[in-house]
């Protein structure tokens, strides 16, 4: 026994930490767009407040909704899937064995113990089932309460991140001022969300933060330069 024991430390909130990313990404970008593309057209900032917050409100009830629908919607899949390995491991036995013996197989298992680990599998059909569902079709049961979740988390991103663009309008009522303010802050923002977006998901954070900052750059720009070619 190592004098030091081996721990393993593994990420298990992916589910959770993608619904981050993609609220917040968006809740940064979106906004900060129309914002900047609004500054080259209006000479309010309550006009570019008034659009900022109703986009963020739309803007977070629309992705909320779908990433509701997504995950109801792999739950609906993972029950029809489920379902349909039950019918066939009652109908359809001898295939279904067969099936469990070549995935084994592709695992080096041969002979005895072969059949006596598909002996084993097949013995149970809960079991089976769960198998069949993993490791041929490749899916993992998903949580009944993920749904509601991802909603609430997805829409909470996108409202933080979305208000950040929009708060130097808040406080600085000249367009002029308010602009680069909200571009340094969401540019910062952006940098900062990358560098965590990386931590979580094993990317370099210096690549994450640079990627992140320029799609936000790039939208910010095109929206600007369009609102100011047609303003």
């Amino acid at each position: 026994m190592p004098a030091t024991p081996h721990i393993e430390k593994h990420f298990t909130a992916s589910e959770t930490v993608r619904d981050v990313v993609i609220g917040m990404a968006d809740g940064l970008t979106v906004p900060f767009a129309l914002a900047a593309g609004l500054s080259a057209a209006v000479a309010s900032t309550d006009v570019i407040v008034t659009a900022g917050l109703a986009e963020v409100v739309a803007g977070a009830i629309a992705m909320g909704l779908g990433g509701y629908l997504a995950a109801r919607t792999d739950a609906e899949h993972y029950a029809a899937e489920e379902q349909r390995e039950y019918d066939e491991v009652d109908q359809l036995r001898s295939r279904e064995i067969a099936e469990v013996a070549t995935i084994f197989r592709d695992y080096g298992l041969e002979g005895e113990t072969l059949t006596s680990v598909v002996n084993a599998i097949a013995a149970d059909r809960r079991r089976w089932v769960d198998f069949m569902m993993r490791f041929e079709l490749g899916l993992e049961r998903p949580d009944p309460k993920r749904a509601p979740i991802s909603a609430v988390t997805i829409g909470g991103s996108y409202v933080v991140g979305g208000l950040i663009p929009l708060i130097p309008y808040m406080l600085v009522h000249d367009i002029a001022t308010a602009l680069p303010i909200s571009v340094v802050s969401t540019g910062f923002a952006l940098l900062v969300f990358g560098a965590i977006k990386g931590h979580f998901t094993g990317v370099s954070k210096i690549k994450s933060s640079l990627q992140t900052l320029l799609v936000g750059g790039l939208a910010a720009g095109a929206a600007f330069w369009l609102a100011h070619l047609f303003g």
